[in-house]
């Protein structure tokens, strides 16, 4: 049973457990061959783990248990043992109070996994936002060969000969409906047609962003960002990263080795080519983080300053990702900013990104833009600060309009989500199109988890005005599907005593996206008086899980992980428990 290991492969990890004489080698070969597996498979072949995401109360991870089928197939035409297990699943539209509270979690799961069980490799599934970060942070922090694999986006929502974007139409559908101009049938119509297949939401939101960003790291496979989640093409994928994996395995390639500083450059650049969504920061932050790779909100402005978005897809421009596969999708992008993008960068292919791109070419320019005609020539994610963001905030400018990036108005503020929600809608609400929207408590101490609540909905009575858009502040996350002059990510949040929470209703502040700048005007003295006045509240959890979250997460400007998973970890020698 001892292992065949060729020249110039490593050593496998699951050789500590199915390669050793006497007892310590019978009893796992014996409990694995319970399960029907033969003998065979205990001759040195590289043990991958499926790191499956599947759930049904995750509607964008439906199909995964198919896909890992595919996968399996991969890893068994390429010698090696597959071997799937599960992890909590993070669905955006079900979980409460945010699935970003619980990606740290599921990271942990991943990690203690790995950690505890034969893996040579990780095979990584993944599709709704959170379990993509979520997967790779829990890989990044074992540093094993690993690759990517998402469940890709949905279908094309169409409803009445108009087609519809996951999120992006439903916040126009809410408005619509709120003020009067679409009946109940018509909303519950419109709510059938918008998700008509397994997968991810189709506009440009997290979940496809993270899949395009993995893509462009390298950790992924090319198009893994964008075939249709029901397209065979996609079950081809699954079955080559299969392969992928084992090989990635025999030479000794850990995560480590892709997702380099290089690696996390490009995906910023990408991301402002995209019109990726603000969440990216977190995720990479907080990712890199892991790895132990320097980055920075300094690096996510520096970046993607220039950057203009190419890709004219919802909420910043007017197609959906299913065009966007059939226009070329990532590596025709890639191609046209090539100059821009360190192209000696490995990927799991064993070749580089330059290799991808060869063969690379654009099917629709009026869906993938060239450089002289860009949706917006700012693309990438600014970074703010002043007063009112001492450790900085984020703004998406393709998805803000150009006359609110250079802004003064009179706050109006709520001071939690309940407040908002019982409020915004008042006919007596003192506010007009010039008014700034405050919302506090929405951080990742201050909810908690750090929800996708900061594109505040605007009054109703300003909607039925024709008012289309607003600056809106709040030190929570905003869906990447969603679109506005928003203000996002203020750090220090207002429920650990930053800034944000002194500001009152009718102090005036300044919004300067071209300098940078988000100022609260108000004299220092004043500041000083309201700051000794504050109370903060009291903490959400006293217990578990939630009190472990409140007690060690880092802000935004860090990534949102916990303060002690922070840094490279060595993956040890197994520890013997007979």
């Amino acid at each position: 049973m001892s292992e065949k290991k060729s020249e110039g492969h490593p050593q496998l990890r699951s050789a500590e457990w199915f390669g050793r004489e006497g007892k310590y080698g019978f009893i796992p070969r014996s409990w694995m061959r319970s399960q029907g597996f033969g003998p065979e498979l205990f001759d040195g072949r590289p043990v991958i783990g499926i790191c499956n995401t599947w759930s049904e109360f995750n509607p964008c991870n439906r199909h995964l248990r198919d896909l890992a089928e595919h996968v399996k197939r991969g890893v068994l035409l390429a010698g090696g043992y597959p071997l799937e297990f599960p992890v909590m699943s993070l669905g955006e539209p079900m979980m409460r109070p945010t699935t970003m509270m619980f990606r740290n979690l599921v990271s942990m799961d991943v990690e203690e996994t790995i950690r505890a069980n034969p893996i040579d490799g990780v095979v990584l599934l993944a599709g709704c936002d959170k379990t993509t970060p979520a997967l790779l942070m829990g890989a990044a922090s074992c540093d094993i060969p690993s690759i990517l694999v998402s469940g890709g986006p949905m279908l094309n929502g169409r409803f009445r000969g108009r087609e519809l974007g996951s999120g992006t139409d439903v916040f126009r559908f809410d408005e619509e409906y709120r003020t009067g101009q679409l009946s109940k049938a018509d909303y519950a119509e419109a709510e059938a047609a918008m998700s008509r297949s397994a997968g991810s939401c189709m506009t440009m939101g997290t979940a496809s962003t993270m899949a395009l960003l993995a893509e462009a790291m390298g950790i992924a496979l090319p198009m893994n960002g964008a075939i249709p989640a029901v397209d065979s093409r996609r079950r081809h994928l699954a079955e080559d990263a299969g392969r992928r994996i084992v090989s990635l395995v025999r030479g000794g390639v850990s995560i480590s080795r892709i997702l380099t500083r290089p690696a996390f450059e490009n995906a910023i650049v990408v991301n402002g080519a995209i019109g990726g969504s603000t969440n990216a920061v977190v995720h990479l932050l907080a990712l890199a983080g892991r790895l132990g790779v320097p980055l920075s909100l300094e690096d996510w402005d520096r970046l993607g300053n220039g950057m203009p978005c190419l890709v004219d897809l919802k909420p910043s421009g007017r197609f959906l990702m299913e065009d966007f596969y059939y226009a070329g999708g990532l590596p025709a992008v890639m191609k046209r900013i090539a100059d821009r993008l360190y192209l000696d960068a490995r990927t799991v292919e064993d070749g580089t990104l330059a290799d991808r791109l060869v063969n690379a070419e654009c099917y629709n320019d009026d869906v993938i833009r060239r450089m002289e005609n860009p949706v917006s020539e700012q693309g990438g994610i600014v970074v703010l600060r002043g007063n009112l963001a001492p450790e900085g905030a984020v703004l998406k400018p393709s998805a803000a309009s150009r006359h609110l990036m250079a802004h003064r108005g009179r706050a109006l503020v709520f001071e939690t989500v309940e407040d908002l929600r019982a409020r915004i809608d008042d006919p007596d609400l003192d506010v007009d199109e010039n008014t700034v929207l405050v919302l506090k408590g929405a951080g990742p101490v201050g909810y908690p988890g750090m929800p996708e609540v900061g594109n505040l909905p605007l009054p109703a009575k300003l909607i039925a005005k024709g008012v289309a858009d607003m600056v809106r502040i709040s030190d929570g996350r905003m869906s990447g599907t969603a679109y506005g002059t928003v203000v996002l990510h203020v750090s220090p949040e207002a429920a650990i005593g930053g800034p944000l929470a002194l500001v009152r209703t009718g102090d005036e502040i300044v919004l300067d996206v071209p300098g940078r700048r988000l100022e609260l005007d108000v004299a220092e003295d004043e500041l000083e008086r309201r700051r000794a006045e504050l109370t903060l509240p009291e903490p959400h959890f006293e217990r578990g899980y939630g009190q472990m979250f409140v007690r060690s997460v880092q802000q935004a400007h860090l990534g949102v992980d916990f303060d002690f998973l922070v840094g490279k970890s060595i993956l040890k020698k197994s520890q013997e428990s007979f």
